[in-house]
């Protein structure tokens, strides 16, 4: 799969990572559901890197991404919008 940290840059990943990145935006997303600044930035943190430590794709490589997640400098504010419902990384099928 592929995921795109915006701004950043597109890297492939394992499909078996799946699970860890929906648990890790879950994370994510009951850190913002319950007003928690700092675990939120802690799972973000991981979740972003847990998608550097894939193969970083060329930046002339035009490939869809599966996902895409905000950039590293994200506020809570803004996270509070992003990371709602079930996250951006949906459960597999």
């Amino acid at each position: 799969m592929i995921v795109r940290i915006s701004g950043e840059g597109q890297y492939r990943l394992d499909d078996g990572e799946h699970p860890k990145l929906d648990e890790l935006d879950n994370a994510a997303v009951a850190a913002v559901d319950a007003g928690d600044e700092d675990a939120f930035h802690a799972a973000f943190e991981e979740l972003l890197q847990l998608v550097r430590g894939g193969e970083q794709l060329a930046d002339d490589d035009l490939s869809v991404s599966d996902h895409i997640l905000p950039p590293a400098d994200l506020t809570f504010p803004e996270a509070q919008e992003e990371f709602t419902g079930d996250g951006l990384i949906p459960e597999a099928s």
